[in-house]
């Protein structure tokens, strides 16, 4: 690749990324959330990784780590739909947070107190999904970039 990509590369993906991190973090207010953060975070690492390349690329991606991110967002899926399971009988069901703890919604709208600045679970749903679709949509670039080194040297 040429200097000039290698000189503007990194600084244009860090600033992916961070639009990326604002779109998940203000996705339960605004248009956009978890997948559509977790697909701009993805875009930003597979620019760098793709420029650079796998061994040069600034952003070190192991099998070890997106193994674990993405266990990780799966995991936190699970609980989060066992926890509305648990207090309300339904999966994913939305719970309300307010002063005293964990309630939900129905519950708080039965004592006519409903806190209007409470998303409840949804914005830890769309970090979870983030991370999931970050690590999902990485792993196909650099288990492609990788099969060609695999392949490359099953051939030989």
């Amino acid at each position: 690749m040429s200097i000039i990509l290698r000189l503007f590369v990194y600084p244009i993906s860090f600033i992916i990324i961070c639009l990326g991190i604002n779109t998940i973090l203000g996705g339960h207010i605004t248009p956009g959330g978890g997948f559509q953060g977790g697909a701009m975070i993805a875009g930003g690492l597979i620019f760098c990784i793709i420029v650079y390349g796998l061994e040069k690329s600034p952003f070190k991606l192991t099998h070890n780590f997106l193994a674990g991110m993405e266990s990780a967002g799966a995991l936190g899926y699970v609980f989060l739909g066992l926890a509305g399971l648990f207090t309300s009988g339904f999966f994913l069901y939305n719970l309300g947070v307010d002063l005293y703890g964990i309630v939900p919604s129905a519950i708080q709208n039965v004592f006519n107190y409903p806190d209007p600045t409470s998303a409840g679970i949804i914005p830890y749903l769309n970090y979870v999904v983030g991370i999931k679709v970050l690590v999902g949509l990485s792993a196909v670039v650099i288990a492609f970039l990788e099969s060609d080194k695999i392949l490359g040297e099953s051939e030989e």
